[in-house]
């Protein structure tokens, strides 16, 4: 049997350990039939040494998604390798340590900027660069973390998963005559690279202990996965602007 990814080319961003959802979205893809190819920054050496351990090998293409140039000629580089795509994920969030923490009333500006700029506005940047490939349509899916709250110690990247969201609803509203999907999971925390930068993060987390209808594990971010995979897929022809909770059940309870 086939699987549900075979033929497509898919371009994933954010592989840096293989316990983000990034790479294990890599795997599974590669595992549905998909060809693969990865973008990093700032360290691409680092997500080549963790793509060997793909089913498949893999091209690696540095990029900066705050780069006007490196987005500008990224489509080329990508054609150097796959003659098109079919689907895009985004896995890319950044603050500066001044943004997280129980700093959010004195963050400057600056990296307010910065953490928009790459965690939100980088969905339509690096949707709009790889645009050229996606001729016959496509599915765009990212990774949210659910903005409906304020979390503890993770102030200004809430409000850039809150405009992370709106950004993906605008763009499927904009890129629905192309027949393009633009979709984001919403996860539970899982322990990756990302995940250790946010101070305070063991209790951010412990909230799942609590509270988490179907019982939740840090450490396996393939449920995740599975979720980009199948966003990715034909299975969901006609869902856009949509955000699908992998979170154990946590979104939908109250106390």
């Amino acid at each position: 049997m086939s699987g549900i990814l075979e033929g497509k080319r898919i371009l994933i961003t954010g592989v840096l350990m293989e316990s983000s959802i990034a790479f294990h979205t890599a795997k599974l893809a590669q595992e549905q039939g998909a060809e693969v190819i990865l973008t990093a920054f700032p360290r691409p050496t680092l997500t080549e040494r963790i793509a060997r351990k793909l089913p498949k090998p893999v091209k690696v293409l540095e990029l900066d998604v705050s780069s006007e140039e490196q987005l500008a000629g990224i489509a080329d580089q990508v054609r150097e390798h796959l003659p098109s795509l079919d689907g895009i994920v985004h896995s890319i969030g950044f603050a500066p340590q001044d943004a997280l923490g129980g700093n959010f009333l004195d963050t400057p500006w600056e990296s307010v900027a910065t953490a928009m700029n790459v965690s939100a506005f980088s969905l339509k940047s690096l949707t709009m660069a790889l645009l050229p490939l996606m001729q016959d349509g496509g599915s765009v899916v990212g990774l949210t973390f659910d903005a409906q709250y304020a979390w503890p110690q993770y102030d200004w990247m809430g409000p850039a998963k809150a405009a992370l969201e709106s950004t993906n609803r605008y763009l499927a509203r904009y890129l629905g005559e192309r027949n393009i999907r633009c979709n984001l999971i919403s996860a539970g925390p899982i322990g990756s690279m990302a995940a250790k930068s946010i101070p305070g993060f063991p209790d951010l987390a412990a909230t799942w202990d609590a509270r988490s209808p179907l019982k939740w594990d840090l450490s396996d971010p393939e449920p995740a996965g599975r979720g980009v995979v199948a966003l990715l897929s034909d299975w969901f022809p006609k869902t856009t602007g949509e955000i699908v909770h992998v979170d154990g059940g946590l979104h939908a309870i109250g106390a």
